[in-house]
């Protein structure tokens, strides 16, 4: 984009934002509220979601749409943050978005990051979701060890405890290699044997 004039024309905008989702910021209010202009604004950036109109927020595809788009990039923050609070709290949904993306959890609603059979089936897919998980979940056993298999990375998010669990850190230290062993409690850093394995022996 190159200035700030609000473009009106529907053509216009259409291939503006197939070169560049952002483009959608500068959509009329009307542009902004249609559908496939939205859809073709988000599949090339999915944080164009944050100019959509609040009805296109609450729509399942297209919301999901911007999480597919962005979904290779576990680490960075999810289109999810953008949706309507009504999908932020759907189960379903908010599972099918952790799915495409590990991150998406972060923007749950909290009643979901509480909720054990639903983190036990995120951490199994994109074990880093461990850190949005209530702290109660973050010190439960099963869930924590389901979360280090997936991603040895996950260890830095579980509770202190596990940090200085020898079983949980082997499992991390597996799934993760050698760099999960510096989330473990002092004590086992310098365990001999856990040290050996971290480098692959």
């Amino acid at each position: 984009m190159t200035d700030n004039k609000i473009i009106t024309d529907r053509e216009e905008m259409l291939e503006a934002v197939k070169r560049d989702g952002w483009a959608l910021e500068n959509a009329s209010d009307s542009l902004k509220a249609d559908r496939e202009v939205v859809i073709e604004a988000v599949r090339n950036d999915g944080e164009a979601l944050d100019f959509a109109d609040d009805s296109l927020k609450a729509d399942r595809e297209v919301v999901l749409e911007a999480i597919e788009c962005l979904y290779t990039n576990a680490l960075v923050g999810s289109p999810l943050q953008y949706a309507d609070d009504s999908l932020k709290a759907d189960r379903e949904f908010v599972l099918e978005a952790v799915k495409l993306n590990g991150a998406a959890l972060e923007y749950a609603d909290d009643s979901l990051k509480a909720d054990r059979e639903f983190v036990l089936e995120t951490v199994k897919t994109w074990g880093i979701s461990l850190e949005y998980a209530s702290d109660t979940l973050k010190a439960d056993r099963e869930v924590v060890i389901e979360a280090v298999r997936n991603d040895g990375w996950a260890l830095e998010n579980a509770s202190d405890s596990f940090k200085a669990d020898r079983e949980v850190v082997i499992e991390a230290i597996r799934s993760g290699g050698g760099y999960a062993l510096k989330f473990a409690s002092e004590e086992l850093q310098n365990d001999p044997e856990l040290k050996k394995l971290a480098e692959g022996g």
